[in-house]
């Protein structure tokens, strides 16, 4: 089977993604409190639209406590990255390991506590909730205040998806043939394999601009893996929109659908990122 040909891109579909794109630019280059609380407005935004996914399926995830939860925890993750407005060193800890099962645990008694008790699926859909647009998002937080490298780092992570998404929609476009997945017709492998490509030549150029050694192959690597899981991310949403019956998750942005279809590639990301950046380079580059 043949994916069906995409169509040309719409007029309003173009300007609310430079748009959305300008937007991110400007707040990753402020850094500090203005990245978290865009940050927040965003994933505040795809949660009440992942729960409304939720809702159709007749689950009833607490949504106000995990709404909650997840602003906690990205403020928390922020007090404790270093740019604390209380200073000092009393959130020198990892105080946001703390606020997630914390958080869980209330969520869980919230649920207990309603006139008709919680299932299973209302848990599951809060906690995941919590863990998908809470604690993989504040790792934005984490990566962009990274001593030394942050902006960069966090920059490099942006234009590795952007990348892949470029990539995945010209070749996906003209070669593909074969498709990726039933969850999502468009996608074709010949797509996935150029988003791949694309991202590890950027990754490329951005491993020697940051000067790694052997840069050009470590950020070739980098820009692999970020393709692989920015797929992920892009699949799981897809996934849950396929179960719902919906076609987008919302219509918060023209010609994209809502936040969620947006920034579904940017979620499973940093996390991965700041793992191999903090984790694995180190060893590398001994």
């Amino acid at each position: 089977m043949i994916p069906t040909p995409r169509t040309a891109t719409s007029l309003p579909r173009l300007l609310s993604g430079w748009a959305a794109g300008a937007f991110g630019f400007v707040v990753v280059m402020l850094g500090g409190w203005w990245f978290t609380v865009a940050l927040g407005l965003i994933v505040h935004l795809g949660l009440l639209e992942f729960f409304r996914m939720a809702q159709f399926k007749g689950i009833r995830p607490a949504i106000k406590t995990t709404l909650v939860a997840v602003q906690l925890l990205l403020i928390t993750t922020q007090l404790a990255s270093g740019s604390a407005l209380l200073g000092g060193d009393w959130f020198a800890g990892d105080v946001a390991a703390a606020v997630l099962p914390a958080s869980g645990a209330v969520i869980c008694g919230w649920l207990l506590l309603q006139p008709v008790t919680g299932t299973i699926a209302d848990i599951a859909a809060s906690i995941f909730g919590l863990f998908y647009l809470g604690f993989l998002p504040s790792y934005w937080i984490r990566l962009r205040e990274l001593e030394g490298a942050g902006l960069a780092l966090t920059l490099l992570a942006c234009f590795l998806i952007v990348a892949t998404d470029i990539g995945s929609y010209v070749i996906g476009r003209r070669l593909g043939r074969r498709p990726l997945s039933p969850i999502s017709p468009g996608k074709t492998i010949e797509g996935a394999l150029g988003g791949v490509g694309c991202a590890m030549a950027v990754g490329a150029l951005g491993g020697t601009w940051i000067g790694w050694s052997w840069g050009w192959l470590i950020g070739a690597v980098l820009g692999a893996v970020v393709a692989l899981f920015a797929l992920v991310g892009d699949l799981t949403e897809s996934m849950m929109k396929r179960d719902a019956g919906l076609k987008d998750s919302g219509d918060a942005i023209p010609g994209h659908g809502g936040v969620l279809d947006r920034i579904d590639s940017y979620l499973f990301v940093p996390a991965v990122v700041y793992s191999l950046v903090t984790l694995v380079l180190p060893l590398v580059q001994r």
